[in-house]
């Protein structure tokens, strides 16, 4: 049985439920390849993208229930809650408005010409699909998330395998979904929802899944990753992992605006108590006591909150150990700690950027929480070489003064890196929020993510779900409706 807690008091909370069996994996599978060929049909996209808006509205009219349920058992609070769950429901409407145009077919027609034949080449689904939900979003990155989302707009039939952290979440999360699609003419096992390690594992084994889609640690991805290299038949694995997200502040900046810096900053560090892909891990600074005590001042002020759970509390503790003892690491500061056992402590640690270099594969990981690394700088031509030395983020950002020349000549040098090392750049803001529009790229080199190429927010999420097929010399009648 998977036993949810609410993070404030350690306590359990709600119903235990039940893991799903080995048996019941393969039923449910069976059923989502049944349900592939009319679930994606070319001929069903205005009924797709219908379905998608009724899951959307079903959503949208329990939320209220949805949001106080989570929060027994994620602590993430209500309104941030309410908010995450219109997000997830934007998500799913603009999903259908990319399935009623047609485009992400990307119908290709070479017509015959001499010795040329005629070709046709369109995106198809690639087949039931496996998604892992997240500890951190439970609705917009879990059960009816992006992946989700995306991969039923795709015309692939989703089984998700929900996180333990919030399992009553997703069951009520799941059971509104399936009524939805259901009630709007989904083929039976468009949809389902497995519980457990062992039900995942067995999931991401099963032959007839065809793609996986994950978002959560870099150590539990990479054992994901693993397991469908080795298949028999190896299928692609959609992974976003660890990101320290690298944030540059250049003298400019941190002379003119150090309060305004400081406190963007912490404010970001800090948010949803620093439990966000996009949590601004690195800040490099010019060697300037006024910033760096700005920093310390604000930090001083903020209060951490309770985390997800104890497992990821324990980890946040050990990150925060390591960087503390690490040679050359000195506290810079430390706010309040969140209520509850698994409270966190917002800390910042600084170091100079020599120090850092020395050490980087280990002073780089992430530290999943309310904990930041100052690094200071002598210049941006020392910088640079060690920027582009750090692993892949999902977001970079610089800090210039727009009205100063030299700035935006160093800033146009930093974006040159920040281009190689993330897949989202920042001009004078912070990481944390990543807007859902078809421009968006929520993907990075790795360890970001497993495929820098595809993005998990955004229209373009619906490319990690379709394959190319060309079809030649095809009469019309045997060709996708697409094609004709």
């Amino acid at each position: 049985m998977i036993q949810g807690f609410d993070p404030r008091t350690g306590e359990p909370v709600g119903e235990p439920v039940a893991e799903t069996t080995d048996a019941e994996v393969d039923a449910i599978v069976a059923s989502a390849l049944t349900a592939a060929p009319a679930w994606g049909a070319g001929t069903e996209l205005a009924r797709r993208a219908a379905a998608l808006e009724a899951v959307a509205d079903a959503l949208d009219d329990r939320a209220g229930e949805l949001a106080v349920i989570a929060d027994t058992e994620t602590a993430l609070g209500g309104e941030r809650l309410t908010g995450e769950v219109a997000r997830t429901t934007t998500q799913l409407r603009m999903f259908a408005g990319v399935v009623r145009t047609g485009s992400y077919e990307d119908a290709v027609v070479t017509r015959a010409e001499g010795v040329i034949p005629d070709l046709r080449r369109i995106n198809r689904p690639v087949g039931p699909v496996a998604v892992f939900a997240a500890s951190n979003f439970p609705f917009a990155f879990s059960v009816a998330g992006g992946d989700t989302a995306s991969a039923l707009a795709a015309g692939c039939p989703v089984v998700v395998k929900a996180h333990e952290a919030h399992p009553v979440t997703s069951d009520v999360t799941a059971e509104v979904v399936t009524q939805a699609l259901a009630s709007a003419g989904a083929p039976a096992g468009t949809f389902a929802l497995v519980h457990g390690v062992q039900a995942g594992l067995r999931l991401l084994r099963h032959p007839d899944i065809a793609a996986a889609g994950f978002t959560g640690s870099t150590a539990g991805g990479l054992a994901l990753a693993r397991i469908c290299a080795e298949r028999p038949i190896p299928i692609p694995f959609y992974g976003e992992l660890g990101s320290v997200n690298p944030g540059v502040v250049l003298p400019g900046a941190a002379f003119s605006r150090p309060a305004e810096v400081a406190t963007g900053y912490v404010a970001s560090l800090t948010l949803g108590t620093g439990q966000f892909c996009t949590n601004p891990g690195l800040l490099f600074v010019p060697e300037d006591v006024g910033l760096l005590s700005a920093i310390a001042e604000a930090v001083g002020a903020s209060a951490g909150g309770p985390m997800l759970s104890g497992r990821i509390f324990a980890a946040y503790e050990d990150a925060v150990a390591e960087a503390e003892d690490h040679l050359g690491v000195t506290a810079l500061a430390a706010g309040q700690p969140g209520p509850g056992p698994w409270g966190a402590t917002p800390r910042v640690f600084q170091l100079a950027l020599k120090e850092f270099a020395a050490d980087l594969a280990v002073l780089s990981r992430e530290r999943f929480g309310p904990a930041g690394l100052v690094i200071t700088y002598p210049s941006v031509a020392d910088l640079l070489p060690v920027l582009a030395a750090l692993a892949g983020s999902l977001v970079g950002t610089v800090h210039a003064e727009p009205g100063s020349p030299e700035d935006l000549d160093l800033a146009r040098q930093v974006v040159a890196v920040l281009e190689h090392v993330a897949g989202r750049i920042v001009f004078n803001g912070w990481p944390t929020g990543v807007a859902v529009v078809p421009a968006q790229h929520h993907g990075g080199p790795w360890p970001a993510t497993t495929m820098p190429a595809y993005t998990s927010v955004g229209t373009a999420a619906i490319r990690r779900w379709l394959v190319p097929v060309a079809y030649q010399n095809l009469p019309a009648e045997l060709l996708p409706p697409g094609l004709r």
